[in-house]
């Protein structure tokens, strides 16, 4: 399922992938391939979802988004649905779950047979608000246990980028140990991704069933959107991930 408009986790056998800055009709600090807002997308953005759909396979009118608010609710997805909420999951035939980053982590989780699976936005709030776990114990009340999961943490803002302040910097090392803060200089650095893959696998997932899909978001504009990097007004990349294994 290689695709010029996304990267894909080799790891996990569903249609999935987390998708790059080329290949849109976005223009200007959104170009190009612009898959934001969640509702009242712009003629581009809707362009940029069919190009999309037609490149993962799927169909563009069976995408399900939400409204992201940077909190720890998981719901099930529903084309045409906006709730409120940084998780969404589905077991639907024929359905997709997406979430919209330019920074945050996208973490893309599947069961084994295919038959779950769930697409989960995870700023810095989300991250140490657990909404991993709050994803994975989702699943497995629906039947897909921690042990069947695989899990693909998407490009996003690196350790190398991430400076914030001592007291963000201090309440992660409480939450996840000192090693997810580094020092680059005199400032404080949050590494995100590895908090983010010890929620996983605290939450029972398998280390050797979590991948990382390489990328600092904030690093290279040539491939990704940067919030932080382009101060605001940037466009959107899509996580996004199908149940059912490939054929």
């Amino acid at each position: 399922m290689d695709s010029a408009l996304f990267l894909v986790a080799r790891s996990l056998p569903f249609r999935h992938g987390f998708t790059l800055r080329s290949g849109g009709v976005s223009t200007g600090k959104r170009a190009s391939l612009d898959l934001g807002p969640a509702g009242d997308a712009g003629p581009d953005v809707r362009e940029n979802r069919l190009r999309l759909a037609r490149a993962a396979g799927l169909s563009p009118d069976q995408l399900a988004l939400a409204e992201q608010v940077h909190g720890t609710r998981v719901v099930r997805g529903g084309p045409g649905e906006l709730p409120e909420a940084d998780a969404l999951w589905t077991d639907a035939a024929g359905a997709w779950v997406g979430i919209r980053t330019a920074d945050c982590v996208p973490i893309l989780l599947g069961s084994e047979d295919g038959a779950h699976v769930a697409a989960v936005h995870s700023g810095w709030r989300g991250t140490v608000g657990r909404i991993a776990e709050a994803a994975v114990q989702t699943l497995a009340r629906e039947g897909a246990g921690p042990g069947t999961l695989r899990a693909a943490i998407g490009p996003c803002i690196g350790v190398c980028c991430y400076e914030v302040g001592v007291d963000l910097a201090g309440r992660f090392a409480d939450a996840f140990g000192a090693d997810v803060v580094q020092r680059h200089g005199p400032r404080a650095h949050l590494d995100l991704r590895r908090a983010v893959r010890l929620t996983l696998q605290q939450a029972g997932i398998e280390p050797a069933h979590i991948e990382d899909v390489p990328g600092c978001t904030a690093c290279d504009a040539e491939r990704f959107f940067s919030h932080r990097r382009d101060r605001g007004g940037t466009g959107r990349h899509l996580a996004f991930i199908a149940p059912g294994a490939l054929s």
